[in-house]
């Protein structure tokens, strides 16, 4: 039997039904499924065990990654989570506008119609200038939406060193 455990701490509380997580704090509530047969996830008073009968090394991994799933939705209900980008172009000047759930890249190397981007769950996306925030509690949510933000400017058949243009992650915190 393989066991790992992590201790709740303080102001966060945490529910464990079946394989089902949810997490609550002072930044809000986040809930997460885990559809895995070989690893099961307990709580007991200050503590959240994952574990599995099996001592294989792809199981052992998995209950790792699982942890660290939940580490991370609890830090994430406690400090959050942001993800900077940064416009660059050497020309034709890029404006990004967020309308819904999705952000209107105009303008991209002189294009006439927008480059679209897809807000994932409840990230919140602005965009000052050349520099554009994305935060949230959902750590997957924030840093994906970023990867689509990123992909939609992404320059097929020219010649990178000519044309620099895009919007490029430049920090996570």
């Amino acid at each position: 039997m393989y066991t790992k455990e992590m201790t709740i701490p303080e102001g966060i509380t945490a529910e464990v039904v079946g394989n089902k997580v949810k997490v609550s704090g002072p930044k809000g509530q986040l809930e997460k499924s885990f559809t895995l047969r070989e690893v099961k996830i307990e709580k007991t008073d200050k503590k959240i065990k994952v574990l599995s009968e099996s001592e294989r090394r792809k199981v052992k991994s998995l209950v790792g990654t699982v942890l660290a799933h939940i580490r991370n939705m609890i830090a994430g209900v406690t400090k959050g989570y942001s993800c900077r980008l940064k416009v660059v172009f050497s020309h034709f000047p890029v404006t990004v506008k967020v309308e819904g759930n999705k952000i209107l890249i105009q303008n991209f190397l002189g294009e006439r119609t927008p480059r679209i981007a897809k807000i994932v769950g409840n990230a919140k996306v602005e965009a000052k200038g050349q520099d554009i925030t994305v935060t949230g509690i959902d750590l997957e949510e924030v840093t994906q939406t970023g990867g689509n933000i990123e992909q939609a400017c992404r320059i097929v058949g020219y010649d990178r060193r000519r044309f620099p243009d895009g919007i490029f992650i430049v920090g996570k915190e």
